[in-house]
């Protein structure tokens, strides 16, 4: 046998004898603070990793770091909380490949699952009992050229779309994404002011204006403990 035709084939026994694990930032318990299962007690799972760089991004601690897990010391963690609804979030959840198992896994131990992610990968893999909440990246957040449009024909009914919004210009820009896709007849459309840059009355204020048929929202649990991490 051959050196490389041997590393292929010890790097096979490897991947079928080793527990599959991620890198993971924290897991915690919180209220779910965005989207259709605000207010919701939750746990979160937050994957380290993401290969974007919003400029508004709040979770630049979830780039580096974090600890490896296997999937069962995962769901044994999530589980060892008691409620019924997981998040799993980042970084990018997606970034690593070991995700999706994770989410079949909790969607089969019967956790209402959702995941949050970028858009910027693709989604169509994640299993069809999971929430999947897409970002749609307005030019304000730096990553515009990211966005995977071809997500958006894979949504489905319980799925959501969210644009975090910066100011004027990119709420333009997301009002013409919602209206090129027809996404506020498909999916739940939810727009988000950036802390610190947008005033929430204002956006509050545009959406009244042009009667949009999306859903606003702030952040409940920046609101409740502000910039604490794993809350």
């Amino acid at each position: 046998m051959s050196v490389a035709a041997a590393k292929k084939a010890h790097a096979w026994i490897r991947e079928k004898t080793v527990p599959a694990r991620l890198r993971v930032s924290e897991i915690f318990l919180s209220l779910q603070g965005e989207a259709r299962e605000t207010g919701w007690p939750t746990v979160f799972v937050r994957l380290t990793g993401c290969p974007l760089r919003c400029v508004w991004c709040d979770t630049a601690y979830a780039f580096k770091g974090g600890i490896f897990l296997t999937e069962d010391e995962v769901l044994d963690r999530v589980s060892g909380f008691s409620v019924p609804r997981v998040c799993v979030t980042g970084g990018e959840p997606l970034a690593q490949k070991t995700t999706l198992a994770l989410l079949t896994r909790l969607a089969d131990r019967g956790f209402l699952v959702s995941l949050e992610t970028s858009g910027a990968l693709p989604i169509d893999e994640v299993d069809p009992r999971v929430i999947r909440v897409v970002d749609l990246k307005p030019p304000g957040s730096g990553e515009v050229t990211r966005n995977r449009y071809e997500n958006l024909a894979c949504l489905a009914p319980h799925d959501q779309v969210k644009c975090v919004i910066a100011d004027r210009n990119d709420y333009e820009w997301s009002r013409s994404m919602v209206d090129q896709y027809g996404l506020a007849r498909r999916v739940e459309v939810l727009f988000s002011p950036v802390s610190g840059s947008l005033a929430p009355r204002e956006l509050a204020e545009w959406i009244l204006a042009d009667r949009l048929p999306v859903r606003f929202q702030l952040q409940l649990h920046k609101v409740l403990w502000g910039e604490v991490p794993g809350r």
